[in-house]
């Protein structure tokens, strides 16, 4: 008897063992626009919840929504996960939030909550076209039905003509109060804080570890915000452009090189900038500084130059796979977002510079950053309304043109800018016409440019 009593303990003592084992409960939030930095975000806090081995992800979420691709990417992560995922819906889980709401286990809602209303809009909030409208259905159906949730109601969520009878009226858009969630399975309970959330779950005895955001992750979220990116991009491309409209390397290059490494930095440790992307990236400055110092006029070498710019900056922004750029989720908009955040501050730039980049350079703050010495009537500088004189007349240059420099007239300093190509000091030019308070000249006939030798 005394035998058995102790291989009966002996059996039972790893149960007793595991009922007073605690439960370990991963919590995160969610309480932002659904985007870059909340993918980041799930993405790690999923990998670190299955490293220690949690019991539960906890989602503490408040969010209106966001980029529908961000919202598909957190809710397969979800769906995927080892450990039982709970959300609790303090207040909204609008949109995409509704999405990432229903890939979990268990649903807890705020009394005052709701969740809902996953029409695809685009940024100014007008309905996009019915081909996003069929994927989201499809994608809310799909992720209801994981869970054992009614498809038919999610798909409610997104599309308007949707009639459930007692339910949703047809021309309505389906949102659920807490009371409604709970009447339709859409919400496990009612809570209003974590503790009654796990109480309600049934966990007990547990721990509960918070995500921590480092200092890095947290600037690697600031940096990958698309509002973020696309001022990077501004800042690149309004450096080069202020750059080439002052000699010598200045603030504006020092400026366009450090947003680029902000720019390409975070994107390239998260996976998303390859190497080939940001060779390609200095391939194309490199060609647009030998289409200015090197080669005459704007051809083919600054066309490409521009071209390699911006193609780097549009695919370090695509999760492509080598030179792959397959889009798999038919609702993504992820290229035409990349174009957008690289194309609309590059023609912000290009509109700014033909518009006001003459009263930038000479009245703006960035007159402190560009070449401004004093060119005194002694010195043999006059201004522009005095040179209209001075077309036609042969000139001497005093230094290589370069295209910038100067001449002599009649033992007179002038500002000289040459039509193409480099002259050297010492050769004799012909001067064409002005602009503002520099000459323009020309070669004479028997005077030819360094760079037209190549």
């Amino acid at each position: 008897m005394k035998k058995l009593f102790t291989l009966l303990l002996t059996a039972l003592l790893p149960l007793l063992s595991m009922a007073q084992e605690k439960q370990l409960v991963y919590k995160f939030d969610i309480k932002q626009e659904i985007g870059p930095p909340a993918w980041r975000n799930t993405q790690k806090a999923v990998e670190e919840a299955e490293a220690m081995g949690a019991n539960y992800i906890l989602i503490h979420m408040n969010t209106y929504g966001g980029l529908v691709d961000m919202a598909d990417s957190i809710r397969t992560k979800l769906l995927n996960a080892k450990p039982i995922v709970l959300v609790f819906i303090d207040n909204n889980a609008a949109s995409a939030g509704a999405l990432i709401s229903i890939a979990c286990d268990s649903i807890y809602m705020r009394k005052s909550a709701s969740i809902g209303a996953a029409t695809v809009v685009n940024q100014t909030g007008e309905v996009v076209p019915d081909k996003y409208q069929s994927y989201m259905r499809s994608t809310m159906r799909a992720t209801a039905q994981s869970t054992g949730r009614d498809p038919k109601i999610a798909e409610a969520m997104v599309d308007p003509s949707v009639y459930i009878p007692g339910v949703i009226d047809s021309g309505k858009v389906l949102t659920f109060t807490s009371t409604e969630a709970m009447q339709n399975g859409y919400c496990n309970g009612e809570a209003e804080n974590i503790a009654e959330v796990l109480a309600l779950a049934g966990v007990e005895n547990y721990t509960i570890v918070e995500q921590k955001l480092t200092a890095t992750d947290r600037a690697i979220n600031w940096l990958i915000n698309p509002a973020i990116s696309g001022i990077l991009i501004l800042i690149i491309i309004g450096g080069i452009y202020f750059e080439l409209q002052s000699p010598g390397i200045g603030f504006p290059l020092v400026a366009s090189i450090l947003a680029a490494i902000l720019y390409f930095a975070p994107l390239y440790l998260e996976g998303l900038a390859e190497n080939w992307e940001i060779l390609l990236f200095l391939v194309g400055l490199i060609l647009l500084a030998v289409e200015i110092f090197v080669l005459p006029g704007f051809g083919v070498a600054g066309l490409a130059g521009i071209s390699f710019l911006l193609f780097s900056l549009v695919s370090a922004l695509l999760e492509n796979d080598g030179f792959d750029f397959e889009i798999t989720n038919p609702a993504s908009t992820s290229v035409v977002e990349a174009l957008a955040v690289v194309l609309i501050p590059f023609a912000t730039v290009l509109t700014i510079s033909l518009l006001f980049g003459e009263k930038i350079l000479q009245q703006g703050p960035l007159r402190k950053l560009i070449l401004n010495s004093t060119q005194s009537v002694e010195e043999g500088y006059v201004v522009a309304n005095q040179q209209a004189h001075l077309i036609g007349n042969t000139a001497l240059t005093l230094t290589p043109l370069r295209p910038s420099g100067k001449i002599e007239i009649d033992g007179m300093a002038y500002e000289a800018k040459a039509t193409f190509g480099w002259i050297d000091a010492g050769k004799k030019v012909e001067v064409t016409g002005q602009e503002r308070f520099v000459l323009i000249v020309e070669p004479l006939a028997d005077e030819s440019p360094e760079s037209t030798e190549a």
